[in-house]
């Protein structure tokens, strides 16, 4: 019988919060088996580059990433924030391990081409080292991943962290019974996103594309929901986007 493992992703301003983390990791403690947390850190990397000078620019929900940049969110994702969610899981008696793509050749990436928008030092996932983060799980160290890959000549790359948690639920769902959760600040996908009573609560490939063609759903919820749908379809076992402080409660928006 396969292992139950839960990957939960985590960003914006809950994990740059003090108290917000604090609620959340305690929610995430409680979630029963295996567990990996990958974690962004957006709005961090976006004040501190604002505070050294540097242009921030998005397209599509996406960061391009310069060499200036890509230095501003390695110094953030990397370390402040995956070292403070660290810190705070030791603190709850929880060995965690931080991590980043380049640690143990986790995750493999290679830089993105240059088509209709140049992303500069943005990776695309080629390959997630499976076995690896297997061993680290069985000797009950907790994986907690910052959105760093590399390409495996030495250079680092920014990575989605959403990406991120979907291609590694791909990759373990062949060993694990895999399943995935998105936490964020709203309740789920929404019908309007100013009303957390709109949730919609499943959501199939054939409803998505017909509510993103009629522009209910948009921006950055479209780079999530492609990643939750490319997870189900190479065997992740449930998507769920949520709210950080449902996580453990089984509520938000199931992906069919």
């Amino acid at each position: 019988m396969q292992q139950q493992l839960t990957i939960v992703k985590v960003g914006g301003k809950l994990v740059e919060d003090p108290d917000s983390l604090a609620a959340f990791l305690k929610d995430f403690a409680l979630i029963a088996g295996n567990k990996i947390l990958v974690h962004g850190g957006g709005r961090s990397a976006t004040a501190l580059a604002e505070k050294l000078g540097i242009e921030t620019k998005m397209t599509e929900g996406r960061r391009i990433t310069d060499a200036e940049m890509l230095k501003v969110v390695t110094m953030v994702y990397a370390g402040l924030v995956n070292k403070n969610i660290v810190a705070q899981l030791q603190k709850m008696g929880i060995d965690a391990i931080g991590l980043t793509g380049a640690d143990m050749n986790l995750i493999l990436s290679e830089k993105r081409p240059v088509k209709e928008i140049d992303y500069g030092f943005v990776g695309d996932v080629k390959s997630v080292n499976a076995p690896a983060l297997l061993e680290l799980l069985n000797q009950d160290y907790l994986p907690v991943i910052a959105p760093i890959t590399h390409d495996g000549n030495g250079n680092l790359l920014n990575t989605n962290a959403d990406t991120i948690a979907a291609e590694t639920a791909k990759s373990l769902s062949f060993d694990c019974n895999v399943r995935l959760i998105y936490c964020f600040e709203k309740s789920g996908v929404l019908m309007n996103e100013a009303d957390e009573n709109s949730l919609i609560s499943t959501l199939d490939l054939e409803l998505y594309r017909q509510y993103k063609n009629d522009g209910i759903i948009q921006g950055g919820m479209i780079p999530k929901l492609d990643n939750a749908f490319q997870a189900i379809a190479a065997g992740v076992k449930e998507v769920i986007i949520t709210q950080a402080s449902d996580v453990n409660t089984g509520k938000g928006t199931y992906i069919r």
